[in-house]
């Protein structure tokens, strides 16, 4: 499931093409008509799907047309590389503890949006990017893998965003492993 750009979603195709992650995207999802990922799955010849939030009347009527593509796609695993939508316990029930999360900070801290910047304005000295499963609290759920980063001194927001965002990409694939593994019970 991505909204942007898709860098996390090529990270995860390039893993499995450079055979460093044993994994199959059988769909990607994008709730916005435009964005950058739908043009990457184009390019991996992925089946791309637009469920675009804003046609629905709710969270839940979204998160239902959600499970029904993922039941057609007998999805096993979703991942949330860069999704900008809070979703509800109709999807995370019917896929408990297999759904995966990547968030720009070490969490718990800077939850939600805006966790590079809420790390900048709070002058930690480290920050880094997490991979959770996806609970019913945004951003609470048990972490599988973190990578920490020091901020440097006079950093800019969007040099740190770049750092973080490098670092995302080396981690989702392995936190993927990790998370096949327990849903495979190896």
């Amino acid at each position: 499931m991505a909204s942007g750009e898709g860098t996390n979603f090529s990270s995860i195709v390039q893993s499995i093409k450079d055979k460093k992650l044993i994994a199959e995207v059988s769909v990607l999802v994008v709730n916005k008509p435009f964005c950058g990922a739908r043009e990457r799955a184009k390019e991996y010849d992925i089946p791309c799907l637009v469920i675009d939030h804003t046609k629905f009347k709710s969270r839940e009527s979204l998160d239902n047309e959600l499970v029904k593509t993922f039941e057609y796609f007998q999805v096993e695993g979703i991942v949330m590389a860069g999704w900008m939508r809070i979703v509800t316990n109709i999807l995370i029930d019917k896929y408990q503890n297999r759904i995966l999360n990547i968030h720009p900070s070490l969490l718990p801290s800077f939850r939600g949006v805006n966790a590079i910047q809420q790390a900048m304005e709070a002058g930690v000295k480290i920050t880094g990017c997490s991979v959770h499963f996806v609970k019913r609290s945004v951003d609470s759920g048990e972490i599988i893998a973190q990578v920490a980063l020091p901020i440097f001194e006079n950093e800019s927001t969007d040099s740190l965003r770049m750092r973080v965002q490098a670092q995302e990409h080396k981690v989702l694939p392995k936190a993927i492993a990790l998370a096949g593994m327990r849903w495979r019970g190896s």
